[in-house]
């Protein structure tokens, strides 16, 4: 057994079978979770927050920053599911539930 596979023969064409799915071959991108995006803007925000603190340019409460952060985390998390749903509504369903 090898872990190399030839390469496929070029006389037999390797086209996918698209029969029964409405629009299977327009590719669709990827999106950008909504979670990792609300945490990457956490982490950036404690990030500043630390640096500012260290600096000496403001005096943070510990508490009232986590207190921010999860208002503001929370608030990010409902709009951008929100967001989400509305826009996943207006395009066409493929029939699965």
């Amino acid at each position: 057994m090898s872990s190399f596979d030839p390469a496929p023969d070029s006389s037999t064409p390797q086209t996918p079978t698209t029969a029964g799915h409405p629009g299977a071959d327009a590719p669709q991108q990827p999106s950008a979770r909504v979670g990792t995006i609300v945490w990457g803007l956490i982490v950036m925000a404690l990030a500043a927050l630390i640096i500012i603190a260290q600096l000496g340019v403001v005096t943070l409460n510990g508490t009232y920053v986590l207190i921010g952060l999860m208002i503001g985390a929370g608030a990010a998390l409902v709009i951008g599911g929100l967001l989400s749903a509305r826009k996943r509504d207006n395009e066409a369903t493929t029939g699965k539930s």
